[in-house]
């Protein structure tokens, strides 16, 4: 049986959620579409993990390729989604293409609740999604992501009844540094300094600070269909 699966867990904080994890002597599985960032996660871990690593390209977008997922891993007892898709679909409702916001809604959301179909009678243990902070302070110019992020809450709900005593949980992330945000366009140092002295944590959230909020819902046997904040007190300001 695989110990966790991480589905996005190539870069950023999933990437950062399989180093603590292996870290705990876990076994994991990372998977991705992106062969490149597949290659170079499983290069970064393999060598300290003692064989307790491996890496599977899949869409989550596509069910073939979850039902395949799952097929291959058979029994798993955490999975973790981190995977998102946010090419085009910063800005104005009005100058986003449909299909900019399928792709945000085919990843985001129905990839997740692809993920929870299959988890039946495979997922022993929990299945965490992650949200965001733009579900609950959305500005504007994220008007779909943050429905995507938003609608994971009620998924999470009803999956939590459906797939019990399967925990089903979603941890929020406010800002944190990785590297999807080198490819929105945007003057990150300029922004994350701006948002920093704002915050009540005064400081934006790293990838460990995710990988420790992830790890806490795994182990404590209790929570379920809640949504986790992490996000240095972003809501109140």
């Amino acid at each position: 049986m695989t110990d966790a699966l991480i589905i996005g867990g190539g870069s950023g904080m999933g990437l950062a959620l399989a180093r603590t994890l292996l870290a705990e002597q876990m076994d994991v599985t990372i998977a991705g579409r992106s062969a490149d960032r597949l290659a170079a996660a499983r290069a970064e871990l393999a060598p300290a993990a003692g064989g307790r690593v491996r890496t599977v390209r899949a869409d989550i977008g596509r069910e073939e390729d979850v039902a395949e997922l799952f097929d291959h891993l058979g029994s798993v007892e955490h999975v973790v989604v981190t995977a998102a898709d946010v090419t085009g679909a910063y800005g104005r409702s009005a100058d986003i293409s449909a299909s900019a916001a399928r792709s945000v809604l085919d990843v985001k959301l129905l990839g997740a609740w692809l993920v929870g179909k299959y988890a039946a009678g495979r997922v022993t243990g929990s299945l965490t999604y992650t949200s965001g902070i733009n579900a609950y302070r959305p500005n504007g110019s994220n008007t779909i992501v943050a429905a995507a992020n938003g609608a994971l809450a009620s998924l999470a709900s009803g999956l939590a009844l459906e797939l019990a005593p399967v925990r089903v949980n979603v941890v929020s992330p406010g800002w944190v540094d990785t590297p999807v945000w080198d490819r929105l366009g945007m003057d990150k140092r300029a922004a994350f300094a701006d948002l920093a002295g704002r915050l009540p944590a005064r400081r934006i959230g790293t990838a460990d600070d995710m990988a420790q909020a992830f790890l806490s819902v795994l182990r404590n046997g209790f929570v379920n269909g809640t949504v986790l904040h992490v996000d240095g007190g972003h809501r109140l300001v």
